[in-house]
């Protein structure tokens, strides 16, 4: 704990302040320095400052380039006396986003990786293999800093596993949500070492599905160092991830402690394997795995998993198939109901999607989304009642019109067949796509299946037994209490990223999907016993009650989505910059400037819980698009223009800004090149941060540049983005664009528009962005700097 405190009492650590390029590295110098000295004679310690500069385009946010400049990453190579050929390299980062402390996204991390660093060197153990510490300094930069040491550290050939600390909320147990690509081995070396395992390859798929708009450094030692390897990251309260909630004080020691036991355990098991030595001979094939409870974790081959899933949908197919085809002389009959069972579940399913989704919708456009952002209760009492209530009514109404004089033990009978055909039919579906989540899938065929058998003469008696309702629990509480768990940990991931995902996604409907979905799977084998029980009357009249006056209560307003509870906030996020922006024409005259204070909601809410607070914020200062500029003329720091609706951005005029350290932008050279291209060639100095923009004209088309392996990539809309940052010191930036162009444009080949991001220091906050950032309430989180943007035709 200690040296999370320290860390963090340095303050917000953005790339290219003092704060991270000298005080967190000398703090980081000065503990490795003293844990150097008490070292034992078993070990050899090395240190590293590393200060790369480099670039590359990655495929996230849409895609956009990256570039960087002496950046800093500070390298500890942990070593047996005699050296070592191959190693294991442990990742934290140490900078911040701005105007955050960054307690656990990452500072935690490297106080646990310094406190192993002791631990290890301290041992009298010798390692078969090196540990690689890398003190990252610029991850928050989108990745810039691992790219800088897998490309260009000697050190990183050596490195043959890594095993990456990251954060998606503030403390508790630390996931394991990637692994791979492949290498089975490392996932049993987690297994076999980590005291209290939690992992889950359902998280691993949801993360690289893309929905959930976050990377890490897992995907640059992958895509880029071609290193396999295991990320973790903190996953509770991500309320307060990336605000200035996230303090030293809100990480439980217990939280630090089992971390620190894990990776250490980890670390010395992989510095000690054979495997690791060779480990790309162990290259075959992914894994299935998931934590039982916290208690162990159950890992096999995908391969494995995969016979296991069709010898289970085959076994229900044939156990359905004889039992709807016996008697002969009732197949016909037989089949009929068991369609007409399977066609009444489906619909059921659909109606209740359909409804709740519908009641998201109403409560999204009557300006009451995220109700249940600090009440969660709230979001089962609103969809989980109406989901429940839906399905119920579905199939009460099928059974007192169209079931009128069928026997209800049939009926019941017919229905869990029914739900078990559809979970075979998704098993099959969903091994046959890859996806190593159908283990979920086994569950929900093989135990109630064996239900069914141990109970089956229950089943046809007549009304539902004590016994048989015990029996057929006990059947089903194996998945159960699996999807139970795994819902809590979805949601608990889910819930706050709903805070943060921008303007355009519905965080009603995307969680309302949710609970029809979890009480679709959970309702799946007791629809049955609406058929088996008499009288549904009661229960449809209190899930009914319950959705009507929670319905009553969040269309009041009476459930205010944010908190500014000292102990546990859950802010509103806004995004405040305070811009000067000049447009330019092909000759360089400025056709069009203006200055403002440019303000975003983080989420769907936009600013209207804010208006009654700062009424000059209001729909008369909705921010334009400038159509003929790329980004719609706007300073993004990142290309996440796609997540945001124009209509729930303001600009609010303010006076012109004058940096003190202000952007120079010059023309170095224009050359015509073979094949009708032109290579304009720029120089560039600025502050820290700066975002280009680029948008060739049509009938022009950028052909290559000097940025990444020379091959531009295009932003989602066509545009080209490309993120610049340095660190300390930092030359001027050169670099150039070739446009290729059929003939002369009279109105030029390419618009190019730069912006300077000013996130710390005397140029960050105006006195007129200070003095409006103090009228926010105390439930919001506003993060304010101040950018100039240029735009120039050429």
């Amino acid at each position: 704990r200690g040296y999370l405190d320290n860390i963090t009492a340095i303050g917000p650590r953005t790339v290219g302040s003092p704060e991270n390029e000298v005080l967190a590295v000398n703090y980081l110098l000065e503990q490795i320095r003293a844990i150097e000295r008490e070292s034992t004679n078993a070990h050899k310690i090395s240190v590293d400052i590393q200060r790369p500069t480099g670039s590359f385009s990655i495929d996230f946010l849409g895609g956009f380039t990256s570039y960087y400049a002496n950046i800093t990453n500070v390298v500890v190579k942990l070593e047996p006396r005699n050296g070592a050929e191959h190693a294991v390299l442990s990742n934290c980062h140490f900078d911040s986003v701005p105007n955050t402390p960054g307690a656990s996204d990452d500072a935690v991390s490297c106080a646990v990786m310094l406190e192993i660093l002791n631990t290890l060197a301290k041992s009298s153990e010798p390692l078969q293999h090196a540990v690689i510490f890398l003190f990252n300094g610029a991850e928050e930069n989108i990745l810039q800093g691992s790219h800088g040491f897998i490309t260009q550290h000697e050190w990183a050939k050596s490195i043959r596993a890594f095993i990456n600390l990251e954060a998606a909320g503030v403390g508790g147990k630390e996931l394991v949500f990637q692994t791979g690509p492949e290498n089975p081995w490392l996932v049993q070396a987690y297994v076999v070492a980590a005291k209290h395992p939690f992992a889950s390859v359902v998280a691993q798929e949801i993360f690289q599905s893309g929905i959930i708009p976050a990377d890490t450094d897992f995907r640059i030692y992958r895509d880029f160092g071609h290193v396999p390897g295991i990320d973790l990251a903190f996953i509770e309260n991500g309320y307060i991830y990336h605000t200035e909630y996230d303090t030293s004080d809100r990480i439980l020691t217990d939280s630090i402690q089992r971390a620190g036991d894990n990776i250490l355990a980890i670390l010395k098991y992989l510095a000690t394997s054979d495997k690791l030595a060779k480990s790309f001979e162990y290259r075959h094939g992914n894994v299935v795995f998931f934590d039982v409870l916290g208690l162990f974790v159950l890992a096999y081959p995908a391969r494995l998993g995969t016979i296991v899933n069709y010898i289970t949908a085959a076994v229900a197919f044939l156990y359905l198939s004889n039992k709807l085809l016996q008697p002969k002389t009732r197949a016909i009959h037989n089949l009929k109901k068991f369609v007409t069972a399977f066609g009444l579940t489906l619909i059921s399913w659909v109606c209740t999607l359909v409804t709740v989704l519908t009641v998201a919708v109403f409560i999204s456009v009557i300006g009451r989304s995220l109700s249940w952002y600090t009440h969660f209760y709230v979001s089962v009492f609103l969809y989980g009642t109406a989901a429940a209530a839906e399905l119920i009514l579905v199939h009460t109404v099928a059974k007192k019109f169209f079931y009128k004089s069928v026997n209800e033990q049939y009926l019941g009978d017919i229905f869990f067949d029914a739900s078990l055909m559809i979970w075979s039919i998704a098993l099959a579906m969903i091994t046959q796509m890859g996806l190593s989540s159908a283990f979920i899938c086994t569950l929900w065929v093989a135990f109630p299946l064996l239900a069914k058998l141990m109970i089956h003469k229950e089943f046809s008696q007549k009304g539902t037994t004590v016994k048989f309702v015990m029996m057929y629990m006990l059947g089903m509480f194996v998945p159960y209490l699996y999807m139970m768990y795994l819902s809590w940990t979805v949601f608990e991931m889910f819930t706050p990223i709903m805070g943060r995902s921008g303007s355009e996604i519905l965080p009603d409907v995307v969680l309302a999907g949710f609970i029809v979905v979890i009480t679709m799977i959970l309702s799946s084998y007791f629809i049955n016993f609406i058929y088996l029980v008499e009288n549904t009357k009661k229960t449809l009249i209190t899930l009914t009650a319950v959705f009507v006056v929670t319905l009553i209560l969040v269309c009041s307003g009476i459930f205010f989505p944010y908190s500014s509870d000292a102990t546990n906030p859950k802010p509103k996020r806004v995004f405040l910059q305070h811009t000067s922006r000049r447009f330019h024409d092909l000759h360089g005259n400025v056709v069009k400037s203006d200055s403002g204070i440019w303000i975003n909601g983080f989420d769907y809410n936009g600013i209207s819980h804010i208006t009654p607070h700062v009424p000059e914020i209001n729909d008369s200062i909705r921010t334009p698009c400038e159509e003929q500029a790329p980004f719609c003329g706007l300073p993004w720091i990142l290309p996440v223009h796609f997540m945001f609706r124009l209509v729930k951005n303001w600009y609010l005029p303010a006076p012109e800004i004058f940096p003190r350290s202000p952007i120079h932008f010059k023309v170095l050279s224009k050359e015509l090149m073979p094949w009708n291209s032109v290579r304009l060639s720029f120089e560039v100095s600025g502050p820290s941060h700066m975002s280009l923009y680029v948008r060739p004209h049509e009938g022009s088309a950028l052909s290559t540049w000097s940025l990444g392996d020379g091959t531009p990539v295009a932003s989602l809309g066509g545009d080209y983005f490309v993120f610049y940052s340095h660190g300390l010191q930092a030359t001027p930036w050169h670099f150039w664009l070739e446009l290729t162009a059929p003939e002369k444009h009279s109105d030029g080949m390419v618009s190019l528009a730069i912006a300077a991001h000013y996130f710390f220091g005397e140029d960050q906050k105006s006195p007129q962005l200070h003095a409006l950032m103090e009228r926010f309430p105390s439930w919001t989180f506003s993060s304010g700097w101040s950018c100039t943007y240029d735009l120039f035709v050429f």
